[in-house]
């Protein structure tokens, strides 16, 4: 197996709220206040819709606030994978990734371990460059998936509220549970609520929970009996989770480059009059990105200014330089060979 390639669960689509839109020439995230389910294709307009989008919506004129879902888990940390982010905008490759403790950056040394103070109090995360940044992997449990019981939808997400709230339920749920996590009937609800800091306007974000329709006990039975059966048929549910925790171990870094070119489109927008929020956050979320006043971000901007090259100068003020830095001072290229990609 290739060293530093990070196994993560197969992707077969995405759940986003938003959408990527061309604004005065610029490609700029948009909010949204529903659910889209697509494809891993795009077009001239952006994503295509997957075909359960429009299942699930029943009707055109119908909002996506909730979605039916499984995990694919019983280890709530395969799931849900959340961390203190940092790419390189030029190149959508993850240049520091850390939880609040320690980070792992890529140096000429190789990858190493630094503390990590989080972005209000890094200096390197100056102007929102590092924020708090998720991913879940859920299959939707609707008719004519079943086929594929092993592929996933990701959504991705830097809001702190939608983190903070997932990782939450997936704890407790699992508490409860007994650890069943897999086979219990789960739904991605949408929320709103409205604070001082957002000014009274809504924000809203991701929810998991129980399907409407059941109650916490008849959740439980049902779960225990599917994981029994499953049991029996010879699924072996314990290897799964050790295989997926195996593959994530195999790389430094979960995102390759080429995903993470899309998510610096969608979650990082190298913009002054934008606070870097993903579609999914509301003003409540900037806070936990970007904490620089407006002149701070103004006085690092410029028309080739980009992030690797003020990594790269802060680094080496530090005694270190980035994977794959030129010695003239110009952009860095961090993270080669240390990705998923």
């Amino acid at each position: 197996m290739l060293k530093g390639l990070a196994l993560t669960p197969p992707v077969i689509g995405r759940i986003s709220i938003g959408k990527v839109v061309e604004k005065s020439g610029k490609r700029l995230p948009e909010k949204d206040d529903e659910f889209t389910i697509t494809s891993q294709v795009q077009n001239r307009d952006g994503w295509v819709n997957h075909p359960l989008d429009e299942q699930l919506r029943k009707d055109k004129n119908t909002k996506l606030r909730s979605i039916p879902v499984r995990l694919l888990f019983d280890d709530p940390h395969l799931s849900l994978r959340a961390n203190y982010t940092m790419f390189d905008r030029s190149t959508g490759r993850p240049l520091c990734v850390g939880n609040g403790e320690t980070c792992k950056r890529a140096t000429l040394s190789g990858m190493q371990s630094f503390a990590c103070p989080s972005p209000q109090a890094c200096p390197l995360a100056e102007g929102g460059n590092c924020k708090p940044y998720g991913r879940l992997n859920v299959r939707i449990d609707v008719e004519g998936t079943g086929s594929d019981e092993l592929g996933s939808f990701v959504l991705r997400t830097t809001g702190f509220n939608s983190i903070r709230t997932l990782a939450a339920r997936l704890r407790y749920f699992q508490a409860v549970s007994g650890g069943l996590l897999s086979t219990l009937p789960l739904e991605l609800r949408l929320r709103g609520k409205s604070t001082t800091l957002s000014h009274r306007t809504p924000i809203y974000y991701v929810d998991l929970t129980l399907r409407a329709e059941i109650t916490l006990a008849q959740a439980i039975a049902g779960a225990r009996t599917e994981w029994e059966a499953r049991k029996a048929a010879g699924m072996d549910q314990a290897a799964l989770d050790e295989a997926a925790r195996a593959g994530f171990a195999l790389g430094e870094f979960e995102e390759s480059e080429e995903d993470g070119a899309a998510v610096v489109e969608e979650f990082y927008p190298d913009t002054e009059d934008s606070s870097g929020d993903g579609p999914d956050q509301g003003p409540q979320d900037a806070r936990h990105g970007s904490s620089q006043p407006q002149s701070a971000r103004q006085r690092q901007s410029g028309p080739h200014r980009n992030l690797g090259h003020k990594l790269g100068e802060r680094l080496k003020a530090q005694g270190m330089v980035p994977i794959g830095a030129p010695h003239s001072g110009s952009a860095v290229d961090a993270g080669g060979g240390h990705g998923s990609g």
